[in-house]
């Protein structure tokens, strides 16, 4: 890939990120190496960018971010529960996996749609929380899925 940036769907521009086989990372907007945290960085401020691998050009930006998420959920409390992680994987290869993405997707972005607008109330938290859990119950009803 010879350009430093690519077109995204909206017409901006993606920073380009190229894994090398050694495992690192080369921010072809800066010409440098970089780590793990500066690609969490980037998330952070909404910077739109793509990891790629050097050679073959393939999307790596999945595996990236998944291992971002790897390390924060080694380090102290979190996110996603023993629980949680479970019941992701029981959706693979089911009928419903692509759903199941979505649904996902879309909770997220309804809780950081609200969340940071308003000041963060434990109630507001509270009832958002319900809410989920009970779209989530109606959600598996429909799969057939048991829950515990």
């Amino acid at each position: 890939m010879s350009s430093k940036k690519s077109n995204t769907s909206d017409g901006t521009q993606d920073r380009v990120i190229k894994k090398y086989p050694n495992r690192r990372l080369y921010d072809t907007t800066s010409s440098s190496y970089v780590a793990l945290s500066d690609i969490k960085q980037l998330v952070m401020t909404h910077a739109p960018f793509r990891v790629v691998d050097a050679k073959s050009g393939e999307d790596l930006t999945r595996s990236i971010l998944l291992q971002i998420i790897l390390e924060h959920e080694s380090d102290g409390a979190p996110i996603l529960t023993e629980p949680v992680l479970a019941n992701i994987i029981r959706f693979y290869g089911h009928s419903m996996q692509g759903f199941m993405g979505f649904y996902l997707e879309k909770n997220v972005q309804t809780f950081m749609d609200n969340v940071p607008q308003t000041p963060i109330v434990p109630t507001l938290v509270s009832s958002y929380a319900e809410q989920l859990q009970k779209q989530t119950e109606r959600m598996m009803d429909l799969m057939g899925l048991k829950r515990k």
